[in-house]
């Protein structure tokens, strides 16, 4: 007779580890921007900037290994190993640097399984003398060669957990369409019937539309209808809304100890998931702006850097308002996301105007102007500063002024919170 033997199955770390929230751990890390192009010599600045950010397996693997040692997720011998502590034993130290390299590989192998990450390409063939381990061995040079990407679904991923914690912080827990104060036909009701006008949602008030006809030509039947008699619901009018993102990448997002484009960069990945889920009627487009300006697809935001120098702000909101115009919603917005001064102009023959030292009367000026068009095109500026310089506050100030749009002097820590805040909360009229 064949007999089965069963055991207690006892999970192992592979098996008890949550992937959304390594990937929120290593969010910093896969969405780290870096100066585009390199290393810079500038006149001023002097050398800056660092070379393209590693996005090699290798790099990876180290991410990971740091996010589980803060995460309290390693036991203690396999932290003693990384230590460099021996536990007395050679063999055991040697087992447990190969559980830690397989536990490695196992959790890159299941983020690209689970479609968070794809591969760039295949490894380069080593030399014919060298060795398969050790420092320069085939082992780290393959690791070194392959590179990953996030995929579609691991930025969606990113942008959910980032909605999550700011939600969180914020205290709120599910959120509509935006709301106001005007009443439209629809599915939804919300107020008494109305009598049905062209171009009305023909959801019928059926007794209503049946008390207009008897009162009409009385009791009797059959009951004949026309077409003052058909009354329909009205549902609470929602209006939808056209947003781009403009997002500061001149060299001071990144600059003087501290990066502010990375949490920028969440916070569009959190903007974007919010619209996509709560507000399907509603579109993010994002622009970056530096010398010039130009528009990146959102599935490119992940990886988009900082660079060219300048800020040329004026550029950003000509194309912004372009955008926009092209939009027929209700509502038509920019959010700004910057730390620094208008410092660059481009000039009707295409040559740009740089002044980065104060700022230029003759920059400020047609950064006003463009403001001015915007607002007479029925688009609202939010202004997000990441500093507060005295003349900065005093610029935006003035570019609140002029679009009536509002202005919040923030951090990295609280831009998301304001934002969301501020997106979720405005109520606009319906545009007739």
């Amino acid at each position: 007779m064949k007999y089965t033997t069963y055991s207690r199955y006892l999970p192992g770390l592979l098996e008890t580890l949550n992937l959304q929230a390594l990937l929120d751990q290593l969010a910093d890390f896969l969405l780290q921007s870096g100066f585009a192009g390199g290393p810079y010599s500038h006149p001023f600045w002097g050398e800056f900037g660092e070379e393209d950010p590693d996005r090699s397996l290798d790099a990876l693997r180290q991410a990971i290994l740091q996010a589980l040692m803060d995460s309290g997720q390693l036991t203690p011998d396999m932290l003693n190993v990384l230590r460099g502590d021996s536990t007395g034993d050679a063999q055991k130290d040697a087992e447990l640097q190969k559980q830690l390299a397989d536990l490695l590989d196992q959790i890159v192998q299941k983020l690209i399984d689970e479609g968070y990450l794809n591969l760039q390409q295949a490894p380069k063939m080593p030399g014919a003398q060298q060795p398969v381990l050790g420092p320069g061995g085939m082992a780290k040079e393959a690791a070194q060669q392959v590179q990953f990407n996030l995929t579609d679904k691991g930025i969606d991923s990113l942008g959910y957990r980032t909605l999550k914690h700011l939600l969180g912080s914020i205290g709120k827990s599910s959120f509509g369409a935006h709301e106001t104060e005007h009443l439209a036909t629809g599915v939804e009701t919300e107020a008494a019937s109305k009598r049905y006008e062209y171009g009305d949602t023909l959801n019928l008030d059926v007794n209503a539309t049946l008390s207009h006809a008897l009162k009409r030509e009385g009791l009797g039947v059959p009951i004949n209808l026309e077409y003052d008699d058909l009354m329909v619901y009205q549902a609470e009018y929602r209006s939808s809304s056209a947003t781009v993102l403009m997002l500061d990448c001149s060299h001071s997002m990144i600059l003087y100890g501290e990066d502010r484009f990375t949490p920028a960069k969440k916070v569009a990945l959190a903007l974007t998931h919010l619209i996509r889920t709560q507000f399907p009627g509603d579109t993010l487009r994002v622009v970056l702006f530096h010398d010039t300006a130009e528009e990146i697809p959102l599935a490119q935001l992940a990886h988009a850097q900082v660079g060219p120098y300048h800020t040329n702000t004026t550029e950003g909101l000509k194309l912004a308002r372009r955008i926009l115009m092209g939009q027929r919603k209700d509502m038509r917005q920019i959010i700004m996301i910057t730390d620094g001064k208008p410092s660059a102009l481009t000039q009707p023959d295409g040559r740009i105007y740089v002044n980065s030292m104060g700022l230029d009367p003759h920059i400020l000026q047609a950064t006003y102007r463009e403001v001015a068009l915007c607002r007479r095109s029925g688009i609202l500026i939010n202004t997000f500063m990441l500093a507060r310089d005295r003349s900065l506050v005093e610029f935006v100030k003035k570019v609140s002024a002029i679009c009536r749009g509002k202005a919040y002097f923030t951090n990295t820590m609280t831009l998301g919170q304001f934002i969301l805040m501020d997106f979720m909360r405005r109520k606009t009229r319906r545009v007739s």
